[in-house]
């Protein structure tokens, strides 16, 4: 394992800015991995945390196979890590709404850039994601509608392939101008994001080993996992609350839920009273369902993969 620094700010009255990453093994730049970009995404720090433990062992015992490069870069945005902010400290900008970056530009687009520089010529990319809104998801890998690479998607052996259309704002994401320079994106994403579920992370980490070896990159022997379900993400069905209150939610990401079944209440602040309640339309499983305390009228709550949507592929 060789320690490297990825790309550095020089900073004037605290410590200078580094984006440190993990090399193992050496030869043809074969998968770069990368962790948090958001400086709320414990999970995907800790998930690349345990991802460099097991390759670190991996490399000790010769078990990373000659010519493979392998770059895993934990965190991308320390600052905001360090005082548990979710965008750029100073300015609130995404670094994940930037790139590919601009030298000449704001922080964020040169943190952007000088990192991309460094991961753009990789044959495949990982990015431990998060979603742009607060919740937990059953572990999935997702890939954009437009890439031909569903099969290779199932190599990781999570329960679900979520494909998704291309929004205006993915085409300034990480994983979008990965496939643009000709890289094979994947975005995972584990049950949490501010907080620590060591039981999806080494899910997470499991699946990474799994395709670093069906991909001839290591020699591992582990969980298979499962045999994925790929979903088109149109095909979710998204319930919204009618009301704002306390958001008392009654099932868990990657539960078979029936239809008319109790998903959550709605509960008025004051006197506790239930303003609403939030019933499964049908047979289904909860992909994703709002884990706040409290929420607002028109929130997305829930995304239900619908149990009679057929696998598109």
């Amino acid at each position: 394992m060789k320690e490297q620094t990825v790309f550095e700010i020089k900073a004037l009255y605290r410590d200078d800015f580094r984006v440190k990453g993990y090399t193992f093994g050496s030869g043809e730049k074969s998968l770069c991995i990368v962790g948090s970009l958001r400086g709320n995404e414990n999970q995907q720090l800790y998930a690349c945390s345990l991802l460099v433990q097991k390759l670190k062992k991996l490399e000790e015992e010769g078990r990373i196979a000659g010519g493979k490069e392998i770059l895993v870069i934990p965190c991308a945005n320390p600052y905001s890590m360090n005082i548990k902010k979710r965008f750029w400290s100073i300015d609130n900008t995404d670094i994940n709404r930037m790139f590919p970056g601009y030298s000449e530009g704001e922080t964020t687009q040169r943190i952007a850039d000088g990192i991309f520089k460094n991961i753009k010529d990789y044959e495949y990319g990982i990015q431990f994601a998060s979603f742009y809104m607060p919740g937990a998801f059953v572990p999935h890998v997702r890939i954009m509608k437009f890439m031909d690479y569903v099969e290779q998607a199932k190599e990781f052996g999570l329960p679900y392939v979520i494909l998704h259309d291309v929004r205006p704002f993915d085409t300034t994401t990480l994983n979008y101008n990965w496939q643009v320079w000709e890289t094979k994106a994947f975005s995972i994403y584990t049950t949490s994001t501010e907080t620590i579920d060591k039981k999806s992370a080494g899910q997470a980490v499991e699946a990474v080993l799994n395709f670093m070896e069906k991909e001839k990159m290591i020699r591992y022997c582990g969980d298979e996992g499962y045999h994925s379900r790929v979903v088109d993400s149109s095909r979710m069905l998204t319930l919204r609350t009618k009301d704002a209150g306390f958001f008392e939610c009654h099932v868990q990401p990657g539960e078979r839920v029936e239809k008319g079944q109790l998903l959550a209440r709605v509960l008025q602040p004051y006197d506790g009273a239930c303003l609403s309640e939030l019933l499964a339309p049908e047979d289904a499983v909860v992909a994703f369902l709002h884990n706040e305390a409290m929420t607002y009228a028109d929130t997305a709550a829930f995304k239900l993969i619908m149990e009679r949507a057929d696998e598109i592929r």
